[in-house]
This record gives C-alpha cells, structure tokens and sequence, in this order.
C-alpha cells in the first residue's frame, strides 16, 4: 500500500520549483554543481539526479540565465562555479512575482480550508491572522450582541 504523499505526488517541492531555486542559490555568490546539490536537497528537494542537474546547468548556462567559470584556487582538480546573469536574474524577478501571486492563492485556500474543515492553521500564519480569525469565530457565535464586536 502507498502512502497519501505517494499517491498525490506530493513528496517534496514541485519540480518546476528546481530551475528558480537553482537561480536563487547562485544569486549572491558563485556556486558549483555539487554544493548546488547539497543545497538543493538541504531545501527539501528530493532524489535529485546529479546527471540531470548538471543537464540543466548547461542548458541555463546556453540560455544565458548563468554563467560558468573554472575556479582552480583550491587544491584538488578545478570545479566549475556557476553565477547569476542579468538575463537569470530578470528571470528569477518575473518568477518570484508570479510566486506571489500563487501564495495570495494559497493564503485564500488555506484560510477556506481552515474555516471549512477547523483542522488546519499554517505555521506561517501572522499573530494578527490569528487574531482575526478568533474575532470571526466570536461573531459567528454571537452575532446579535454588541460585546462580541
């Protein structure tokens, strides 16, 4: 039998997550393939495929969203270290505006969910959302008296 998580696909973050988070990783320092894993995975990506990772790498660097260089300041054979481009990072900007607009969503979801079924709050949730859900469950309670408001 498989889990609820299996069955949904729901085991990590989506896979269209990897390429921005990728971005954001090289964003302020330059970063190479193996650290990026090992950031990616720390991140909650799972079972990532080296192979395809350093795949896409390539791709992004062809597309100009990265660019690479070969650091050979530390011993052992060079590593190449990728960073953000200003096309990466006009990409990455366009990407986190749309995320935005996907997390007012899912605030609205949450906040439907948490009313319709009472099971579930986000850890994200502010004190002040807490505190105006607590006010709304008052005045469903009491609606005609003036000290609930």
């Amino acid at each position: 039998m498989t889990d609820d998580k299996e069955q949904s696909g729901l085991g990590g973050p989506p896979k269209n997550f990897l390429v921005p988070f990728m971005l954001l990783l090289m964003s302020n320092v330059p970063i190479h393939g193996y650290e990026l894993i090992q950031r990616l995975t720390s991140l909650g990506f799972q079972a990532l495929d080296q192979g395809n990772i350093y795949r896409m790498l390539r791709q992004l660097e062809k597309n100009n969203f990265v660019r690479s260089t070969w650091d050979t300041s530390s011993t052992g054979p060079a590593k190449r270290v990728y960073s953000l481009t200003e096309i990466g990072e006009a990409y990455l900007k366009t990407y986190a505006a749309e995320l935005e607009r996907y997390q007012t969503m899912l605030t609205h979801f949450f906040s439907m969910y948490t009313n319709m079924f009472n099971l579930y709050m986000p850890p994200y949730r502010a004190e002040g959302d807490m505190q105006k859900i607590d006010n709304q469950k008052k005045k469903e309670m009491k609606p005609d008296d003036p000290e609930s408001k």
